[in-house]
């Protein structure tokens, strides 16, 4: 039975020693841009300074479907480079990512029209993430719901400029968890909102586990990562530090980080 069990693991990401390496202009001198601007144009300095970040160090693991996957650590540990790289949007420098299916990242900063309607955002959101004009008049409502802005007013019908950073952040979920997807990524969307707002996040993250999707959760909050999440990654400084059941790896950062 456990090699049938293991036979039906399908892989969805796979991470082989990646390196992620961001390349920072300028900042090396401590000077302010006009200050550099200046040097270079009366011939001080003839190019910026170029920096270099080794944002993720070798890091390898293997998601399967079904699986939800808390990524935690201190700032700047790398969690959020890691989802940009296995999205697509950042360039490995050395070993490879490699996805089943179209991964989609979902983050508090995704890009919506601030100067559109939440309505029309909704339809462009749909679209963008390859729904049917029909799938989305069919969901519409249900997002609207969801996200909850229409509780204290008609907020939907809105300019998104006039939402607070929270309202966005829920709209944004909810449009991207309107569809099931083959690997989603969540960049710190739970800790926006009330608790009754995370508790259906929280839900409906398992939903899409059990719609054979595999879920990757960036959070501060360990207890979302509990509630959330079976399997979690601990980065700190780009390196994978810990890959493990969700208690497991959870109790030993919070040991470390309480030292």
């Amino acid at each position: 039975m456990a090699d049938d069990k293991s036979a039906q693991r399908i892989p969805t990401v796979i991470a082989d020693d990646l390196h992620i390496v961001y390349r920072v202009h300028g900042g090396g001198s401590g000077k302010g841009s006009a200050t550099a601007a200046l040097s270079r144009i009366i011939g001080r300095k003839s190019a910026p300074s170029i920096r270099e970040v080794h944002a993720v160090k070798g890091v390898s693991f293997t998601a399967y479907r079904g699986e939800a996957i808390g990524l935690i650590g201190s700032n700047g540990s790398g969690k959020s480079t890691m989802l940009k790289a296995i999205a697509g949007l950042l360039p490995a420098e050395r070993g490879k990512v490699y996805t089943d299916g179209q991964p989609s990242l979902l983050g508090v900063n995704a890009a919506l029209m601030n100067d559109l309607t939440g309505e029309r955002n909704v339809i462009l959101g749909g679209l963008a993430m390859g729904m049917t004009r029909e799938e989305i008049r069919e969901r519409y409502q249900d997002i609207v719901d969801f996200s909850g802005i229409n509780e204290k007013g008609d907020f939907i019908s809105l300019p998104m400029r006039t939402y607070s950073s929270g309202m966005g952040a829920r709209l944004r979920f909810s449009i991207a968890a309107a569809k099931s997807h083959d690997v989603l990524m969540i960049d710190e969307a739970l800790a926006t909102g009330d608790r009754a707002f995370q508790k259906r996040s929280e839900a409906r993250i398992r939903e899409l586990r059990k719609e054979a999707g595999t879920v990757f959760l960036v959070s501060h909050n360990n207890k979302s990562i509990r509630d959330t999440c079976d399997r979690v990654l601990w980065l700190e400084k780009g390196v994978l530090v810990m890959d493990g059941p969700t208690d497991e790896v959870v109790s030993a950062y919070e040991k470390e980080t309480s030292k």
